[in-house]
């Protein structure tokens, strides 16, 4: 997939998702759910002020009718609610409001109405850049701050999850990390290494994975050739599994404001897909994010409805 544009593309009109949105009072937040109305991409279930958000709906001229409005001033009671939709099967979607990072995931880890599972949560993030040639998956910037080689496995099964649900059907990994050889010293490459051993053996499935790479040996043929790596991986990264969470945020961060890049992300792992974005996001990467879970969710379903069949 090269763009968010054919992204968007995908997504089917003819039966979209409900997305709860915890603290729906926002303006950006807003902004976002118009344009993934106008875009016929979603439907929504506001939850939040009832007056800031009917306010805010009239001066960004959405008709109320379009959407559904529950009112709740408590931004965890709101968030509650939010995630109860989910859990009830109101809704498909849960997503982030202007409302703390840790009030919504309290919600939706509750172990009364929560959406946890057995698997680990890790956050995703995809990028589109002028210079790269396709989508670029980057995980985890935002969730697991120093994983363990056994969150690693969960993480990067996660990723693989995700990329198939958007339509990579065995996407290419690369284990980032300072260098591309082992180094006994540096637990990043060791475990990049026995991640890479697993997928050849078949103990994680789904993807061509290959590591430890430094970055320029992921995304580019010529700094791969350069230092003789050969690799099917290597130059042509689908997923970039970073080794922590701070080289993931830097990662993120330096692609949105030094190189531009779009951005939508949202966190995996729950019972439904949670678009988390930052406050300071734009309305823009809030949409690609919805768009990112919408497409996952159809996608999820269409397969369980083949399975079904079968």
């Amino acid at each position: 997939m090269k763009s968010f544009q054919e992204m968007l593309r995908k997504i089917n009109r003819e039966k979209v998702p409900e997305i709860a949105v915890a603290v729906a009072e926002d303006t950006e937040i807003l902004q976002a759910v118009k344009e993934a109305m106008d875009l016929g991409i979603a439907r929504f279930h506001l939850v939040g002020n009832q007056e800031k958000i009917k306010a805010l709906l009239s001066e960004l001229m959405i008709d109320e009718n379009q959407v559904k409005v529950t009112h709740e001033e408590d931004p965890l009671q709101a968030s509650l609610k939010a995630v109860t939709l989910v859990s009830q099967d109101k809704a498909e979607i849960i997503m982030k409001g202007i409302v703390p990072t840790a009030t919504i995931l309290k919600a939706v880890l509750d172990k009364e109405i929560g959406l946890r599972t057995s698997r680990m949560m890790s956050h995703i993030a995809v990028f589109e850049l002028e210079q790269y040639p396709k989508l670029l998956i980057v995980t985890d910037a935002a969730m697991n701050i120093a994983p363990k080689l056994e969150q690693k496995i969960q993480i990067v099964e996660n990723a693989i999850q995700f990329a198939h649900s958007i339509g990579i059907s065995l996407p290419k990994v690369a284990l980032i990390a300072a260098i591309e050889t082992i180094n006994l010293n540096m637990e990043t490459t060791t475990d990049a290494a026995i991640l890479a051993k697993m997928a050849d053996r078949g103990q994680i499935k789904g993807a061509v994975i290959d590591g430890p790479l430094a970055l320029d040996n992921a995304i580019s043929f010529e700094a791969a050739r350069h230092k003789g790596i050969m690799s099917q991986v290597a130059g042509d990264a689908d997923i970039l599994f970073v080794p922590n969470l701070e080289v993931g945020n830097v990662l993120y961060k330096s692609l949105v404001y030094f190189a531009k890049a779009k951005v939508g992300a949202i966190v995996v792992g729950a019972k439904a897909p949670v678009v988390l974005t930052s406050r300071a996001d734009s309305h823009e990467a809030k949409l690609l994010s919805i768009g990112l879970a919408v497409l996952s969710v159809q996608n999820k379903n269409k397969i369980a409805g083949s399975d079904r069949e079968e």
